[in-house]
């Protein structure tokens, strides 16, 4: 896990505060730090060297794409990491992962499936405007449509 000193020193490219909400889905590059309630997908644009930091009290209402993810709050939806993906103490999941490298703290919990998949096979999953994520090479835990 980043330790709290690094995490200190690092450069946060974009923050959504405790005072904000926001809905609708967030593509991002670098580093996104986010402290309050999104409803829609996040989304990492650079597939290599992006970070997303949930806080304690953050809330997402939607699913996760990026390179590296740090959660230690709330996800409602389905998670795609294509590198290391660390789940805090805190930390609440409430759907599937799709992950290459999972660090998993005391406390965390999962209320779905894990799968491994490689960094090639989680390199290409995107998500459409209906907010359903189509990764076309991978053959289980894929999000399906509601009727």
């Amino acid at each position: 896990m980043l330790s709290k000193k690094k995490m200190q020193s690092m450069k946060i490219d974009t923050l959504i505060g405790s005072g904000a909400r926001m809905e609708g889905d967030i593509y991002f590059s670098g580093v996104l730090h986010i402290d309050s309630e999104v409803r829609g997908n996040i989304v990492s644009e650079c597939k290599d060297k992006s970070l997303l930091i949930l806080a304690e009290k953050g809330v997402i209402k939607g699913n996760v794409i990026g390179s590296m993810v740090i959660i230690n709050g709330t996800v409602e939806g389905n998670i795609y990491v294509s590198g290391t993906l660390e789940l805090a103490r805190h930390a609440k999941v409430q759907g599937n992962i799709h992950y290459n490298m999972l660090e998993l703290e005391v406390g965390a919990q999962v209320n779905g499936s894990l799968y491994y998949k490689t960094a090639e096979q989680l390199s290409d999953v995107t998500v459409y405007a209906d907010s359903d994520i189509s990764p076309s090479n991978m053959q289980s835990g894929t999000s399906q449509q509601a009727d």
